[in-house]
């Protein structure tokens, strides 16, 4: 999908524990793009090595058109040193749990408070996201105790399966709407040395939607 119309660039990352779906959703959602055929997600991929980027561009409601730059993260802890260098250049967050996995959803707290101490709550929009909502009978965190945890923690709340596609769309446009909104009230500025948000010129060469790995150094 062609992003050379864009506005603006905002990056967005995705945080979690291993094995929650992050990068199945990632790909449901690229491989959605008009004009951009893909292969319906696998169930289990392989975890994430490092840091993954991707992108697509999205026409905001009654807004502009702008380009998501989508950070796929490994959730495994001795990958943490290097995903935490990405948090500072973020916009959006979407903090994923696994419906079926209690302990995904209880270590939500703890992704949300490592994003704040490098973040501030000044330059991060966070979205709550609890995934494989299609395996109901294995479910284990019910919507309403979800939607009690976003709320307690000032962010919107999301089901989503990538197997089903459901809500997959609805999850981007909802946090990538909230930037925008947060955008247009000030909450968050435009700064020149600061990666979360770009204003993009029109001579900008458009590009296809990207993926690319940055396992980058660990300076813990």
């Amino acid at each position: 999908m062609e992003t050379g119309n864009c506005r603006y660039q905002f990056r967005v990352a995705l945080l979690g524990d291993t094995a929650v779906g992050k990068t199945s959703l990632l790909r449901r959602y690229v491989a959605g793009a008009p004009g951009t055929p893909g292969p319906e997600p696998e169930r289990e991929t392989a975890p994430t090595v490092g840091v993954e980027f991707y992108s697509r561009a999205l026409q905001l409601r009654a807004g502009p058109r702008v380009k998501l730059q989508l950070w796929d993260t490994a959730g495994q802890e001795r990958f943490r040193c290097i995903t935490r260098s990405f948090y500072r250049n973020m916009v959006g967050v979407l903090l994923v749990f696994d419906v079926t996995n209690r302990k995904s959803f209880e270590h939500i707290r703890d992704w949300h408070q490592e994003v704040m101490a490098i973040q501030g709550p000044d330059k991060a929009v966070c979205l709550l996201v609890g995934h494989k909502s299609d395996l109901q009978s294995s479910r284990c965190v019910s919507a309403h105790e979800a939607e009690e945890l976003a709320a307690s923690l000032g962010m919107a709340f999301v089901e989503t399966s990538a197997h089903s596609n459901s809500n997959v769309d609805l999850a981007f446009d909802t946090i990538a709407n909230a930037i925008r909104q947060a955008l247009q009230q000030g909450d968050i500025k435009l700064e020149e040395d600061w990666g979360g948000v770009r204003l993009i010129h029109k001579s900008q060469s458009p590009g296809p939607p990207s993926r690319r790995q940055h396992p980058g150094p660990c300076h813990c």
